[in-house]
């Protein structure tokens, strides 16, 4: 529909950017952030020229345009770049405004510390150590894949803002409020992290609160996939500072309902604390919890809803957008046709 298009655009801003292209060359699409393959893959089917053009406005009126050409002349000689993964700047370039006298580079997008976790989130029982991604840059990796290392090294040192406490009266330290949080998907749940003597590699596991105690350490390969999945997720929020910038791909995957909206009303406390945060999601529990979170105190401004579906003319597939609006008691002004109603339609069947 257009959702992951949004994420990539600004993952591929993002990474040319840190390697110093976007101002001077071109646009990388493949990076850490985001592999997007060839130019030609990228490039609409239906575009009567061949170029892509990606704009950024922010709300104290900076914008920023940029033209990306998959032909150039180069000395003389038009230079083809349709199957590289390198697209360089058309030559002409969109006039900016004369407001913009902020460096790229400090502009918040660019300048503030970006994490991003991709749908492609993993389970198995190890997972591996980087010091130079968990110690140095607090990084999970894209696909979360150092959470459990981060967790082994900073899970009790670390402690969680009480803005993003499950409850009050809670230990703050990183673990306990993991847990907490966890015990929304599943009852009890406590995450164990270890990283292995003299292997370059982590242990995670789980234990289950019961009357007597707890339950023997259980391997994330024998309890539901949702745990191992959400964690990622829950982890990256939990240590996010004010300024952070988020993208998360379905936090929805694999997990209950209940566990749904609870992680959407986490997501709504992290943008009140200052968090910014891009949800591509296909569940009305994530968007449910942070309309709850909102009628319970959370700033409706603090939110925003973009909502986009397929439209067909003459034979040419575009994204139509819909923004509807969120107020303080958490209604939603305008429900575009498709959007979170299809148990709306079942139920009518039913009846």
């Amino acid at each position: 529909m257009g959702k992951s298009s949004i994420i990539q655009a600004l993952l591929a801003l993002r990474q040319s950017n840190d390697r110093g292209f976007l101002s001077k060359r071109g646009l990388v699409l493949k990076g850490d952030l985001v592999d997007l393959g060839v130019a030609s893959e990228v490039l609409y089917q239906f575009a009567e020229v061949e170029e892509v053009q990606l704009g950024l406005d922010f709300i104290n009126d900076q914008s920023f345009s940029w033209i990306f050409a998959y032909e150039i002349n180069q000395d003389g000689k038009q230079v083809s770049y349709k199957d590289s993964d390198f697209v360089p700047f058309a030559e002409e370039q969109p006039e900016r405004s004369t407001s913009n006298t902020t460096p790229l580079e400090e502009i918040g997008f660019f300048a503030q510390n970006l994490k991003y976790l991709s749908t492609e989130r993993t389970v198995q029982n190890t997972y591996g150590r980087s010091d130079f991604e968990v110690k140095q840059h607090r990084n999970l990796g894209k696909n979360g894949e150092y959470t459990a290392h981060y967790l082994a090294e900073f899970g009790i040192s670390e402690e969680v803002p009480k803005a993003l406490h499950f409850k009050e009266g809670l230990p703050a330290h990183l673990l306990s409020q993991v847990a907490a949080w966890m015990s929304e998907i599943s009852p009890g749940t406590n995450v164990k992290a270890e990283k292995i003597p003299g292997v370059d590699s982590v242990r995670l596991g789980y234990e289950f609160d019961t009357k007597n105690g707890k339950t023997k350490e259980v391997s994330p390969l024998n309890v539901g996939y949702g745990l191992t999945y959400v964690l990622p997720i829950i982890v990256a929020i939990l240590i996010a500072k004010p300024g952070d910038i988020l993208i998360i791909e379905n936090p929805e995957s694999h997990v209950h309902p209940k566990g749904q909206s609870a992680i959407g009303r986490l997501i709504a406390m992290a943008a009140n604390y200052g968090v910014q945060l891009f949800i591509e999601t296909h569940s009305d529990h994530i968007i449910n919890g942070i309309r709850v979170a909102v009628k319970k105190g959370i700033p409706a401004e603090k939110v925003k809803l973009i909502f986009l579906s397929h439209g067909n003319f003459n034979d040419e597939l575009y994204s139509n957008i819909s923004l509807p609006i969120l107020d303080q008691d958490g209604r939603i002004d305008y429900w575009p046709p498709n959007f979170f109603d299809e148990w709306d339609n079942n139920l009518m069947e039913l009846l």
